[in-house]
């Protein structure tokens, strides 16, 4: 007998959100486990509203949304927190505390009354594992751009969230930072399982780290596929423009 399709991790059928105006209208997304999505597209297409929508810190005008198979009541503050629970939102723009990496880094684990020796347990492992034990002494406050990124990313995934949602977590940063990041990215969806949805205006990193790539156009998905086929002549007249680095209207 043929195997099922594994269920998505997250389904979303008729999501808009509108402001003044329509800021973003999904007909249908679904996101598969342990993938990497690199979502592209102009400035002000809908990109930040999507992730924050997905990390329900903003709630969709209209439209269902199914999280790890459940549907999600987001009027419910309770059950809100529990999907949160699963996700962890990194934004473009690091704040981290002035405690030592370490701490930062255990901060999230702490709150959520994890005991002490698993804490420090799954800290040095993490650490160990993404090779920042240098960085482990240092203050947060002491921290180049870069390395503040990638403590910031180790922060969210200390937890082993199902869900890892990244808004430009590369933008303005060094050529170098920029590859260790991506692989620390790679290595985390590769060895941990963790689905990824990461927001770039850089086409070109969007192809090196992406299992699946989202173009979105005002508010709308164009196309969404393997990387090979959204990076290719067959793509969508409007992705090869924007890939192309035309501008689009």
């Amino acid at each position: 007998m043929p195997m099922k399709d594994k269920s998505p991790l997250l389904e979303m059928t008729g999501v808009s959100k509108v402001f003044q105006r329509e800021i973003l209208n999904i007909e249908s997304l679904a996101l598969q486990e342990g993938l990497i999505y690199g979502v592209i597209g102009p400035s002000g297409a809908g990109k930040s509203t999507l992730l924050r929508i997905i990390n329900l810190l903003t709630p969709p005008t209209q439209g269902t949304y199914h999280f790890m198979g459940e549907v999600v009541q987001r009027e419910s503050d309770r059950e809100r927190l529990k999907f949160q629970r699963e996700m962890a939102l990194v934004f473009q723009k690091t704040l981290l505390f002035r405690e030592s990496v370490w701490h930062n880094i255990a901060f999230g684990l702490k709150a959520r009354k994890i005991p002490r020796r698993d804490v420090e347990k799954r800290v040095d492992e993490l650490l160990a594992y993404l090779g920042m034990e240098d960085l482990a002494h240092r203050r947060g406050d002491t921290l180049s751009g870069g390395e503040a990124q990638r403590v910031a990313i180790a922060r969210a995934v200390a937890f082993e969230p199902k869900l890892l949602l990244l808004d430009e977590p590369t933008a303005n940063l060094d050529p170098r930072n920029v590859a260790l990041i991506e692989d620390m990215i790679q290595g985390m969806s590769r060895d941990k399982g963790i689905t990824v949805v990461m927001v770039t205006h850089n086409v070109f990193q969007a192809r090196r780290v992406s299992d699946q790539v989202i173009f979105i156009d005002e508010g709308r998905i164009v196309e969404i596929g393997p990387v090979d086929r959204v990076f290719s002549p067959e793509a969508h007249r409007k992705t090869r423009a924007y890939v192309q680095g035309k501008m689009i209207y």
